[in-house]
């Protein structure tokens, strides 16, 4: 449709768009729609009635009963579990076991009649002889606590009292001085001393200067701090013009309105303007959502028509 407006290259991308089928179709609401509108016009199908189930055929879709094996053979259970116990009872190797005697019963709880075994000593409940007693020792008899901290009283100890020995002030220094006494009398001569040149066994300071000091600098004298700058009148504020500004404000010059254009525009042979071609355009779409909210609404209708289609063969 050039003449009405944009064509449909231009709108949605396509040579046409597609027809809309819905198109002037009365609305029906969703809510409270009959499942299956068919069933309640016209006359329906009458099935008769529910049936019972009995020993009768009635209730059942066959005219008769039909065997699940058609001319099977019969079988007795009774007879093939007898014939089993004979082939079994072929295998022995002689005559079946038999007790010498019969089986005893208990005459009551506590009694060992009837067992192999017989009675256990470990179970009897007679007591075990006991030894003669013997009473324990007596006790440790000991002093009572002695009263006093320990320091500086005597014979407050389990032990004996310890001896007093002297203790000589400075024992140590002296036996120092004596073992060092006892070592200059036995060395002989002088220490041994080498004609060469000792040397260092690190290198030399770097650091090190043999040079005295420089005198140390006399401080700097402090300059006295000037006042600052006031001006003569206070700052002008500029409200709508240069009032407060240092140069004058510069004269206006006429400008006249002319459009300019930053590139020329490009024309063809004839003279009009060249539009390039638009690109590709989107399409409406349905969502993902949409599409399979009406796929899973399509299968639930089809699964449905489907049960109310059995339900009718069944009746039938």
């Amino acid at each position: 449709m050039p003449g009405e407006g944009k064509t449909d290259m231009e709108r949605i991308g396509l040579f046409s768009e597609m027809e809309y089928v819905t198109i002037g179709d009365k609305y029906v609401s969703h809510y409270m729609r009959p499942f299956n509108e068919a069933a309640s016009k016209n006359k329906q199908m009458l099935p008769g009635g529910t049936k019972m189930l009995s020993a009768l055929q009635a209730g059942y879709f066959e005219p008769q009963f039909v065997r699940v094996f058609e001319g099977e053979a019969y079988s007795n259970p009774v007879q093939l579990r007898r014939r089993y116990r004979l082939a079994e009872s072929k295998k022995n190797m002689g005559k079946a076991f038999l007790p010498s005697n019969g089986v005893k019963l208990p005459c009551g709880m506590g009694t060992y009649y009837g067992t192999i075994g017989g009675p256990y000593p470990f179970f009897s409940a007679q007591l075990r002889g006991k030894t003669a007693y013997a009473p324990p020792g007596k006790n440790l008899y000991t002093n009572p606590g002695k009263k006093g901290t320990g320091y500086g009283y005597p014979n407050l100890t389990i032990g004996k009292q310890y001896p007093h020995s002297s203790d000589v002030y400075e024992i140590g220094k002296m036996n120092a001085k004596k073992v060092h006494e006892d070592h200059l009398r036995l060395v002989k001569g002088g220490p041994f001393k080498l004609n060469l040149y000792p040397r260092e066994y690190f290198d030399i300071n770097p650091y090190y200067d043999d040079k005295p000091l420089a005198p140390a600098k006399k401080p700097t004298p402090e300059k006295p701090v000037a006042h600052p700058f006031k001006p003569s009148s206070p700052a002008k504020k500029s409200g709508g013009m240069k009032a407060g500004t240092f140069d004058p404000y510069p004269s206006h010059s006429a400008e006249p309105y002319v459009v300019k254009y930053s590139k020329p525009i490009t024309t063809n042979k004839e003279g009009r303007i060249f539009h390039p071609p638009t690109g590709s355009k989107s399409r409406p779409s349905t969502s993902i959502m949409a599409l399979n909210v009406t796929r899973k609404h399509t299968v639930l209708r089809n699964s449905n028509a489907t049960k109310y289609f059995n339900v009718q063969l069944s009746c039938r």
